[in-house]
């Protein structure tokens, strides 16, 4: 860690300060550090943002509540449910919900620090944050997770907001549960409003929003590769994950003419050295979403390599994209994809690499995006379904790709603009963080002590 003086406060005293008010919450200090570190010198040149990332990293309120359901059994059982709710500067709060039995304090609060970020790179306004429960909807039925949904809209609705908080799905909330809790929220506001993102087409959804994600995660890649005068086109890819994110990023990258080698889930990838082609993702697609089974099934349906227990880091490829979750990519996965020839790394998941990975992809002057900046078409698409709920209209499904790829277009120019350094490299990492950080800190001086 650098030890540099900045602005009366180190690098090491700040995220000591940090550390103090947020004790036990590692996966928060990390996302924090990474900023902090980005913008050292930026803010050392620019000492009118002196204090405004102490603001920034503490929530601007932390909600955290009861969520008592009642199983099929009959068992009376206990969840806890999270809202967060970070920085409101520059538009109401926006973020997912993630149900998964890893949801604690720290994760929320990392995801939503990074939320404020990638919602500002957006350029749309939307503030930053991150909700949801410990509640696991795995082996659960439809009952069941309506229940749970229900319980959890009946305290999280005195917070959220068409103009206040617009959650949105995550880890564990598809369209299924959006779908309890619009409801339950409409039962109890009398209200049809544009509170929730992810919706069905039917009911205010916009087309392409389950898409966005994975598809503006290929588009970012694209970008990066055109800049050195190359293109997705005949380039092996390997992503991990297998829900939506990963299942449309595989899509996109076959369109652009990229065979995609491997799937995972949390028992383990599949290696399809033929390539993962339209007809075997709509097989994917039916075994996540409707079976909820395990990806170890399309190993024995077309009869490819399943390895057990492990991430798809090894394979050899020319791309890589963690679509999964945080941390699951480590220093050794990073010398293992540059060895094998990796050029390029666009993440779908929020922080999937590990600092020492990341230095890693730094050093070795890879093209490298982190996911604030090359996930960000999911929540940009949420805007444009705020705004489509807003005037009560539905767009084409080629005129929101249209605009995905312009904001995924715009978000990588930004990049360049604060991440180019004097060699021609560009460090989408210090990119993204000084352009994100760079609007909701206007936005915070003009508006006071807020």
């Amino acid at each position: 860690m650098k030890k540099k003086k900045k602005a009366g406060m180190t690098i090491q005293q700040f995220m000591d300060l940090v550390n103090r008010k947020n004790p036990n919450e590692p996966e928060f200090i990390q996302a924090v550090q990474e900023v902090v570190e980005s913008l050292d010198d930026f803010i050392d040149n620019n000492p009118k943002y002196v204090g405004v990332l102490e603001r920034m990293v503490e929530p601007e309120r932390t909600i955290i509540f009861r969520v008592p359901w009642i199983s099929d059994k009959g068992e009376f059982v206990i969840n806890r449910g999270f809202r967060i709710e970070m920085n409101s500067s520059i538009g109401p709060y926006k973020g997912g919900l993630r149900f998964h039995p890893s949801v604690n304090l720290s994760i929320l609060k990392f995801l939503a620090f990074e939320q404020v970020l990638k919602n500002s790179l957006t350029t749309l306004p939307l503030g930053g944050a991150k909700g949801g429960s410990d509640f696991d909807p795995k082996g659960k039925s439809d009952l069941e997770i309506m229940k749970f949904c229900q319980s959890f809209m009946n305290e999280l609705q005195r917070h959220i907001g068409a103009s206040t908080d617009v959650p949105a799905g995550d880890i564990g909330v598809g369209g299924r549960e959006i779908g309890f809790l619009f409801g339950q929220y409409k039962r109890i506001r009398n209200e049809f409003t544009g509170v929730l993102t992810g919706k069905s087409l039917e009911w205010g959804g916009s087309l392409i929003r389950p898409e966005a994600t994975g598809y503006g995660c290929s588009y970012f890649a694209e970008n990066m590769l055109q800049t050195r005068q190359d293109s997705i086109k005949g380039k092996t890819v390997v992503i991990s994950g297998s829900g939506n994110v990963a299942q449309y990023a595989c899509e996109k990258v076959t369109q652009l003419g990229g065979k995609v080698l491997t799937l995972s889930d949390s028992n383990g990838y599949i290696y399809d050295k033929d390539g993962i082609d339209a007809e075997k993702l709509a097989f994917i697609m039916e075994l996540k979403n409707v079976k909820r089974g395990r990806i170890s099934e399309y190993a024995e349906k077309y009869k490819c390599e399943y390895v057990a227990g492990k991430t798809p880091w090894h394979v050899k490829c020319d791309i890589a994209m963690p679509c999964a979750t945080q941390n699951e990519l480590d220093y050794n996965d990073a010398v293992a994809l540059v060895k094998n020839g990796c050029i390029c790394i666009s993440e779908g998941a929020n922080m999937p690499s590990t600092p020492a990975a990341v230095e890693y992809f730094l050093e070795e002057k890879i093209l490298y995006a982190p996911g604030k900046a090359s996930n960000a078409g999911g929540v940009a698409t949420s805007g444009l379904e705020m705004a489509q709920n807003s005037m009560r209209l539905n767009w084409t499904r080629e005129h929101v790709d249209e605009e995905l790829k312009h904001i995924m277009k715009n978000i990588h120019e930004t990049c360049i603009k604060h991440g180019k350094d004097k060699d021609g490299y560009i460090n989408y990492v210090r990119g993204a963080n000084i352009g994100g950080f760079v609007k909701v800190a206007e936005a915070m001086l003009a508006q006071g002590l807020v």
